[in-house]
């Protein structure tokens, strides 16, 4: 039999990383607006003064001035937008969608990519559920109208975060005829 040795805590294996693709942004997209019959790709571009206004609204700010986004059209009238974004969890990059309406509501939110140990629940519907109907008037805010799932405090702060952000982006592009 051999000698068990110690390893020390710097050489040991990493944490099991539950990183997973759960969809794309064409099937969020689809799934968001199945009554689509066309899409259009399109970039969204947040002006210097955009950004001002997101700071403002709290939390990390977007890691990104350019979002990609699918117009979703029915007989040429826009339906609403499906926004691909990406936050930090606690230490990876978390992908996600954010599908709303022509009238500003949230339709829904996918989780697209999760590469973090913990916190994979954000996936769930039942706290994804959460967000639909919610506009940019609402508070968005984990503890006041998100609830917060345990183990998964940061990914749930951050995804809030970053739908705040984008319904409210949206929000300033459609009121000023950007969007």
């Amino acid at each position: 039999m051999g000698t068990l040795r110690w390893i020390p805590l710097s050489l040991a294996a990493p944490a099991l990383v539950q990183a997973a693709q759960f969809a794309t942004l064409d099937e969020a997209a689809r799934r968001a607006f199945p009554e689509a019959t066309a899409w259009r790709d399109q970039l969204l571009q947040a002006s210097a003064e955009d950004l001002q206004a997101l700071a403002a609204l709290g939390g990390a700010p977007p890691r990104t001035a350019t979002w990609r986004v699918l117009v979703a059209l029915k007989d040429g009238q826009v339906l609403g937008h499906v926004v691909a974004d990406g936050v930090i969890g606690k230490f990876e990059l978390i992908d996600y969608a954010v599908a709303v309406a022509g009238d500003g509501r949230i339709r829904s939110v996918d989780v697209l990519n999760y590469r973090e140990s913990h916190g994979y629940e954000i996936k769930l519907p039942a706290w994804r559920k959460q967000f639909v109907g919610k506009g940019a008037s609402a508070p968005l805010r984990v503890g006041d109208d998100i609830a917060n799932i345990s183990g998964a405090t940061l990914s749930c702060g951050h995804v809030t975060d970053g739908v705040r952000h984008l319904v409210a982006l949206l929000e300033r592009q459609r009121a000023s005829g950007r969007l």
